[in-house]
């Protein structure tokens, strides 16, 4: 396995350590391969560890099997999935509602293995979304960068934006709810809110308001400041807006879950590029009020 990754413009002058432990984020065990097999090259030659790069400099990575062995999975269908941005390194794809992130059962298949199907080799996971949700997922498409791109999101570099159709009308400014999240001893399916659970922030903004037979509903927009499992439908739910459509944690049933991943951005970890997607969900736009 080979990468090849040209500089940009505007990358400052540093050294290789310096490159890869605090602007790539390359993880020890991988800088110390590339370092004792001199793996590394800057602009086709080998170069000492405190050298320097800079700017336009090629970089060529190289890796031996034994450096990642090769992991397989089922391929799925290639024509099931919705490609809005990939190159050398990842894929985001948007999901539909229904379709898992990734399987549970070895001989289940879900939207990691289409994906894989669609690059032509295994992919990985970065996030997921419930299997109600739709919107937008961030795949890796070489081990190398997995745990690039993990690191990105513990440090909240990836900025995730989610649509939701909500019970009620909330304040009119943005709101910050911050409920710790745990497990529902009573229900392995559900979440819920406790004093000693994980720290969860979601932002919460309300985008437009409605009036419908049932009540009163909300367009909300939320931001994720972490990724606890159902946070957004737990937090609106725990605060009395519910998510419609929710099968475990509202009472006003619809179509589907109306909760839609339409934003995902971040700076791309070798081209410094700024990558900004959004994704359009027919049916969530549908179970909107008119």
């Amino acid at each position: 396995m080979k990468f090849h990754i040209k500089l940009p413009v505007s990358f400052p002058p540093t050294t290789v350590k310096d490159l890869l432990e605090n602007h790539w984020l390359v993880p020890r065990k991988i800088r110390h391969f590339l370092r004792t097999k001199k793996h590394l090259l800057v602009n086709g030659q080998s170069i000492h560890w405190q050298g320097q790069v800079q700017a336009g400099d090629n970089i060529s990575l190289i890796f031996d099997e034994e450096d990642y062995p090769k992991k397989s999975l089922p391929m799925g269908q290639a024509q099931l999935v919705d490609c809005l941005y990939q190159d050398q390194h990842l894929i985001i794809v948007n999901k539909p509602e229904g379709m898992k992130t990734h399987a549970n059962q070895p001989n289940e298949i879900a939207l990691l293995n289409h994906v894989s199907a669609y690059v032509g080799d295994t992919c990985y996971v970065v996030h997921r979304l419930d299997k109600e949700t739709s919107g937008l997922v961030l795949f890796a498409k070489n081990p190398f960068v997995l745990p690039i791109l993990n690191r990105l999101l513990e440090d909240k570099k990836i900025s995730r934006q989610y649509w939701a159709l909500a019970q009620g009308w909330l304040p009119k400014e943005s709101i910050t709810y911050r409920d710790k999240i745990s497990r529902d001893r009573h229900d392995r399916r559900k979440r819920l809110i406790t004093a000693k659970g994980q720290s969860a922030i979601t932002h919460v903004k309300s985008l437009k308001e409605y009036c419908g037979p049932k009540g009163p509903y909300s367009l909300v927009n939320c931001q994720l400041e972490t990724g606890r499992t159902h946070q957004i439908r737990v937090h609106l739910a725990h605060h009395g807006h519910a998510i419609i459509g929710d099968p475990l944690y509202s009472k006003v049933p619809a179509e589907r879950l109306m909760l839609h991943a339409h934003e995902l951005s971040f700076l791309h970890p070798f081209s410094r590029e700024k990558i900004t997607i959004k994704a359009q969900s027919p049916s969530f736009e549908k179970g909107l009020p008119k």
